[in-house]
């Protein structure tokens, strides 16, 4: 871990970056450890918080880099790249500074963000909840499962339906503090075939107060803000937290995937320089014509995977700014549409893994305990979130671009 010698305050997207590359050696090696016990260690939670790999959306005002979203995915990348659980762990628990950052009031801002670092454990719709009015606010009780970036986390921001005396059901999220509420141990440990890092376990919260500017409306999806924007921008004067989410939210999980794909390429280049090939001739694989094509399409995959979900999360960034000089609001459609971009960025991830794992031979990628056989049983994990439905985002797309209403 190597500090540059810049104040905070004037860190550059590109420093940053380096800081989250250093970590690679030592995250590799804690491979097994992480996945043991389900998150990362103390130790690289520390690290990122040295080199302030968690404020990236993190807003100026409140101490943060405010660096932006091409800035933030970038690091992530270099996370997965070093660990693809630990990547959706970290990516999970810092990206929801721009949510929060987007979406809720001056006063909840002013609050949750005097504790550093900020970290909040993945959005999530409760298994089971109960919503109550009460004076002042909101009494809270429920359990939500699959909430990767928990075991730092400072916060939670759980959603949770509640039905007003009408009848009518309204999705609220909430921001609660590390102390009111429980994080289950039933995560790690070869309790799911991948992503055993990845911290996504489950919380229970038991009749908690959450004070009436701690909740906020759960349509961040399709609601529409016109010229003034969201709370966040009117506060920080930033496109960035104008908020959209669909985006934003596929681009986290496709971000581990791209990682993953550069992981194995690390591998398979690694398996290039040590290993001859399976077929005569034998010759040295950086000489045979199968592995340099195998190779090849590796590479062109996973850097074509990386630049598409880059250039996805810039060209937001863009519309955000011509949102703000006067240009049209960023619609659902428009953010359907970019998100479908890095749908594409996640298959081509995948082609690129599938490629290595099947032809680095059975006792590169096949035996327990091989990196190859982590990084694919780690997208495999991956492919089952309902994120990674990717014939289903797609048609919701079109649906959005129709001027229907979108499904997902």
């Amino acid at each position: 871990m190597t500090l540059t010698d810049a104040p905070d305050t004037e860190l550059t997207a590109d420093e940053l970056v380096e800081r989250a590359r250093s970590l690679r050696p030592r995250l590799r090696e804690l491979q097994a450890h992480h996945a043991e016990i389900g998150t990362y260690s103390e130790e690289i939670h520390e690290a990122f918080t040295e080199l302030r790999l968690y404020d990236v959306l993190r807003p100026k005002r409140y101490g943060g880099l405010e660096l932006g979203l091409e800035a933030f995915f970038r690091v992530a990348t270099e996370i997965a790249r070093a660990d693809p659980g630990v990547g959706w762990s970290y990516e999970l628990g810092a990206s929801h500074a721009y949510q929060f950052a987007s979406y809720f009031n001056e006063q909840a801002q002013e609050e949750v963000f005097a504790t550093t670092p900020f970290v909040s454990a993945s959005r999530a719709f409760a298994l089971k909840s109960d919503v109550r009015r009460v004076d002042g606010g909101w009494l809270l009780s429920g359990r939500w499962d699959y909430n990767s970036g928990c075991t730092w986390s400072t916060h939670f921001m759980p959603v949770a339906p509640f039905v007003d005396d009408e009848g009518a059901r309204h999705d609220l999220m909430f921001i609660v503090p590390r102390t009111d509420f429980t994080i289950l141990d039933d995560w790690g440990g070869g309790k799911t075939i991948g992503l055993n890092a990845s911290s996504s376990n489950s919380i229970t919260i038991e009749d908690v107060f959450v004070p009436e500017y701690r909740a906020v409306p759960y349509t961040f999806k399709d609601v529409e803000w016109g010229s003034d924007g969201t709370p966040g921008y009117q506060l920080h004067g930033n496109p960035l937290y104008l908020g959209r989410t669909l985006t934003v939210f596929i681009s986290g999980l496709a971000v581990t995937q791209t990682g993953t794909a550069w992981a194995c390429l690390d591998e398979y280049e690694d398996l290039l320089a040590s290993k001859n090939s399976s077929f005569p001739p034998r010759v040295p694989r950086t000489e045979s014509p199968e592995y340099q094509m195998w190779y090849g399409q590796i590479m062109s995959l996973t850097e074509s995977a990386d630049a598409l979900l880059i250039d996805s999360v810039r060209e937001l960034e863009k519309k955000y700014a011509a949102w703000v000089d006067g240009g049209p609001e960023v619609s659902t459609a428009d953010d359907a549409r970019l998100r479908g971009r890095v749908v594409q960025a996640s298959k081509l991830a995948a082609q690129a893994i599938d490629i290595a794992f099947a032809t680095a031979g059975s006792s590169s990628s096949g035996k327990a305990g091989t990196r190859l056989e982590k990084y694919y049983r780690d997208a495999g994990m991956y492919r089952t979130h309902i994120g990674a439905q990717h014939d289903m985002l797609l048609a919701s797309q079109a649906r959005a671009v129709l001027g229907q209403p979108l499904t997902m």
